[in-house]
């Protein structure tokens, strides 16, 4: 079985920490912004751990975590 290809969407969406955690970036930045107010947007620059319950998935597609 040949070995599996990183998956190129996923390995630019997510990041792998020195501890082996996965960081991703926040939703909601985009677009739309003007009725967000400005707190708010400035919180949706800051990346964040990806939850517990994606990790498998998104591992499998990084496919060298």
């Amino acid at each position: 079985m040949p070995k599996m290809k990183t998956h190129r969407g996923a390995a630019k969406r997510f990041k792998i920490t020195a501890t082996g955690k996965i960081k991703r970036g926040q939703a909601g930045k985009s677009h739309l912004l003007a009725h967000k107010d400005r707190d708010r947007k400035r919180r949706l620059k800051k990346s964040v751990i990806l939850d517990k319950s994606d990790e498998k998935r998104v591992r499998k597609l990084l496919a060298r975590a």
